[in-house]
């Protein structure tokens, strides 16, 4: 089925202006696999002169070879069975054609030719200085590995540092933008949309709005034929040679660990080695360490959570539904066990959502005061001595005000209740800022009471919808 290419226009426009922009330009393209980078791109060069290739770990000679016949292809059609002898000669010969005309050249997943030959990026550095620098080359160099794009291509140390005119890290797409992939769906069900693909654009794409969102995600995740049934594994096994070591802490961070000791505990694994993991895995986008906001500086506040909601759907409700789904029950294991968690599941995710919009409405101009930074709080109530969280907390760092919000993705209208805890929390933050504004993000709605008083209670209730059309 023909999937028309959805948003990314900040993306495209960055990517276009380097492009009008005369003389030797280079970008440097990178996010996590399956984001959309590759198709990003394609649909960049239509209409345009480009060299598109995409390498792949078969040897340093096979990819030169089939790298000489996408350049041939393009700039010499003629002598396309030929093979240049070396990456120098190749370079070479874009040298003399990129002083005759504009030319993209694009190498797709250059940390994979990279490693093959580490001399390439001292060899690209070669080209730049002394030719290309001088013609009328776009260079594109994209990259599915996060950690090696920054550390080999971006970093100080590396050959490449000063060339790039541009860097462009490709990331999910936003609750909203993600939307446009199923447009026709209610707003709690395009909120459960982002809450089990995270906004990546592969996964979004594979939905389809003709179906309903149950037949969705049975076929997709719970299903042996299923896109995502060994999704985790598949992205684990491309980025890591031992992937027991992070399979066993990202089970114990689905189960609710979210400290390096206690998880190093549950795991059985060495501290150093759970550290080690832990930051691997945050340099792949699967996982993120949070802090509680006007509290930073307390270390004891630090915790580890799923950055990816694919990773975190997945391990919450595929493990103990392997044996069913292998036997062909996947529809009535996602039926009878996960769809009626769907809603407790989507907590966390609701509060992301509305964390999101709250920066958005704040810096657009759509709430009392410039919110520029937005988080979540946590930490003890001295007076009920008892754990507790704000879960949107808005700062306008300037005025020292800010704005608390509480959510709730349930299938019951929010009442005074959950207003009356959010505003019993507000001495909990930083003393320094004057609570100006509490919003109440709902699901389902809100109560008489809610809506009656929100003018002087300075209540903003803001429903599904609402966070789906306001602009």
């Amino acid at each position: 089925m023909y999937q028309p290419f959805i948003g990314r226009k900040e993306e495209l426009d960055a990517l276009e202006k380097l492009y009008e922009t005369e003389g030797f330009q280079m970008m440097v393209v990178y996010g996590r696999r399956r984001i959309g980078k590759s198709t990003l791109l394609s649909h960049f060069i239509r209409g345009k002169k480009a060299i598109f290739y995409t390498a792949a770990r078969n040897g340093l000679q096979r990819n030169l070879q089939l790298l000489s016949r996408r350049v041939l292809d393009v700039l010499a059609p003629d002598l396309n069975t030929l093979t240049f002898s070396t990456y120098e000669e190749l370079f070479a010969f874009l040298s003399n054609k990129c002083q005759e005309e504009r030319i993209i050249f694009i190498i797709d997943e250059f940390p994979y030719l990279a490693e093959q030959a580490p001399e390439l990026l001292s060899i690209l550095q070669k080209y730049i200085d002394t030719e290309w620098m001088q013609g009328n080359m776009y260079l594109i160099l994209c990259g599915s590995s996060i950690s090696f794009m920054e550390e080999e291509v971006l970093s100080e140390k590396s050959p490449l540092f000063g060339r790039r005119t541009a860097q462009l890290q490709v990331k999910p797409f936003s609750y909203r933008e993600a939307a446009d992939f199923v447009p026709s769906y209610t707003p709690a069900e395009k909120a459960v949309c982002y809450g089990i693909t995270g906004g990546v654009a592969k996964y979004l794409s594979l939905l389809r709005d003709t179906k309903s969102l149950d037949e969705n995600i049975v076929s997709l995740f719970f299903a042996k034929t299923g896109y995502m049934y060994e999704e985790p594994s598949n992205l684990l096994a491309q980025e890591f040679r031992n992937i027991t070591t992070y399979n066993a802490i990202i089970e114990a961070i689905a189960s609710g660990q979210t400290k390096q000791n206690a998880i190093a505990d549950l795991t059985h694994l060495e501290p150093s080695t759970t550290s080690h993991a832990i930051q691997n895995l945050i340099k792949t986008g699967i996982l993120k360490k949070e802090y509680a906001i006007t509290d930073e500086r307390n270390k004891r506040k630090v915790r580890y959570t799923f950055a990816d909601y694919m990773f975190r759907f997945w391990y919450r409700f595929l493990p103990n539904g392997i044996d069913a789904i292998e036997l062909g029950h996947g529809d009535a294991y996602y039926q009878h066990v996960v769809k009626p968690s769907i809603s407790d599941y989507m907590g966390d995710v609701f509060e992301d959502m509305c964390r999101h919009y709250t920066l958005y409405m704040g810096l657009t101009g759509n709430l009392p005061c410039m919110i520029t930074r937005v988080g979540k709080w946590w930490g003890t109530d001295p007076r009920k001595k008892e754990e507790t969280d704000i879960d949107v907390v808005g700062l306008d760092t300037i005025k020292k005000e800010a704005i608390l919000g509480e959510c709730k993705f349930k299938n019951e209208r929010l009442d005074k209740s959950v207003y009356e805890a959010l505003r019993n929390r507000t001495g909990l933050i930083d003393h320094h800022y004057r609570t100006v504004q509490y919003l109440l993000f709902s699901k389902s709605g809100f109560s008489d009471w809610i809506l009656t008083h929100q003018k002087e209670e300075a209540i903003m209730p803001i429903d599904l919808m609402q966070m789906y059309t306001s602009h």
